[in-house]
């Protein structure tokens, strides 16, 4: 096991330029009543508004939807089967979305709404349709609020909580930090409530299997994680590269109160997200098929260019978008690996032409890059 007391979950806090933020239902959602609490809200909306002011991109992960759908369903005292999940997430995520507009337009702040299951995140060219999607909408200002979709969810591909869905969506995008609102204010050696000499850990820099050890279970009512799911969401976080903090949510304005020094735990990522993402493409993926480039590519790959279609001179292997492909110079070296944002069928059409005439020749309005920057890695 290795700890560390510093840095602080507040130095973290302050340095992250893309954050995702992860709500759960028992923070949100009032268990007695069913409906979303809206004061906890609006001072978080307003903490949002103050992090996008200062040039943050902030995503929001929330549960809840089906814990309110429920009563508006008249479901509240009843065990739910698999179809009543997801009508009452049908009815809440409406709830939902309504709530958090509701929060964020005195902010001048426009919602939008991204419901995920477990294979839009595995699946290569749903993975990049999603990625492409969030950085968009982050490009033009909006605060993404993404929840499990629920509503077509199933046993074998839910997520099962949002702890590992936030990790799966901060390592799509490449957060600087992700931080799980939670009922506790971070991880113990054992559980507080049940053992007083439990001692708190602020700074985690290796999950090791005496870490794991230490996760308790879920707390009753509308929470379905617990530490054994966060220690899940921490692994995969800190594997891509993103830090993860763990607090206490209950309070209003948790972000304001880690900048204060509420207690939190921090799991520090041993790399930039960039920097984790390009060892995945280079060492990790198998590649799908080969680009043989010209001199004039080779070039510009070598300057810290996108691969664009002109530059591609032959093509070799049967590839879907999202595939990771080998690279060549003319002389036959492999100088670079990297995701293609197209298939083989398209990446004939275009190879040697130019971006310009990508739409002609494709019949929509493609990428301007075979292969962007951020999806390659040279050897």
């Amino acid at each position: 096991m290795t700890v560390s007391s510093t840095p602080s979950a507040a130095d973290y806090l302050k340095k992250a330029k893309r954050l995702v933020i992860k709500i759960g239902s028992a923070l949100l959602v009032d268990e007695t009543t069913g409906q979303p609490r809206h004061d906890w809200l609006e001072a978080l909306t307003t903490e949002v508004a103050r992090y996008r002011k200062a040039g943050v991109e902030v995503v929001l992960v929330s549960s809840g939807a089906i814990a309110v759908g429920r009563l508006h369903l008249d479901l509240m005292h009843t065990k739910l089967k698999l179809e009543e999940k997801q009508a009452a997430a049908a009815t809440g995520q409406v709830l939902l979305a309504h709530a958090y507009q509701e929060a964020l337009k005195p902010h001048g702040l426009t919602l939008s709404q991204v419901l995920l299951t477990l294979e839009d995140t595995e699946e290569r060219r749903r993975h990049l349709n999603a990625r492409n999607t969030l950085n968009t909408l982050l490009r033009l200002g909006t605060i993404p609020v993404i929840n499990e979709n629920d509503t077509v969810g199933t046993s074998e591909i839910r997520f099962g909580d949002n702890d590992r869905l936030a990790a799966r969506v901060a390592a799509m995008i490449n957060a600087d930090l992700l931080v799980l609102l939670s009922d506790i204010d971070g991880l113990y050696t054992a559980d507080p409530k049940k053992n007083p000499d439990a001692r708190f850990l602020p700074v985690i820099e290796e999950i090791t299997p005496e870490i794991e050890a230490m996760a308790g279970e879920a707390v009753p009512g509308f929470s379905t994680g617990g530490m054994v799911t966060k220690l899940a969401a921490a692994r995969i976080s800190v594997g891509s590269g993103t830090n993860m903090i763990i607090t206490n949510g209950h309070e209003s304005a948790p972000l304001t109160r880690i900048e204060g020094g509420q207690r939190a735990s921090v799991f520090v990522a041993g790399m930039e997200p960039k920097t984790a993402k390009k060892r995945y493409i280079a060492g990790t993926l198998k590649p799908s098929g080969a680009l043989h480039l010209d001199a004039g590519a080779v070039k510009a790959l070598k300057a810290g260019k996108s691969l664009l279609p002109a530059g591609v001179a032959k093509i070799e292997g049967d590839f879907l978008r999202g595939d990771a492909l080998s690279i060549f110079t003319p002389e036959g070296q492999e100088i670079a690996r990297g995701l293609v944002a197209y298939d083989k069928r398209e990446a004939f059409l275009i190879m040697g032409r130019r971006s310009a005439d990508i739409a002609l020749l494709l019949g929509y309005e493609g990428r301007d890059e075979m292969i962007h920057r951020d999806d390659l890695v040279l050897l």
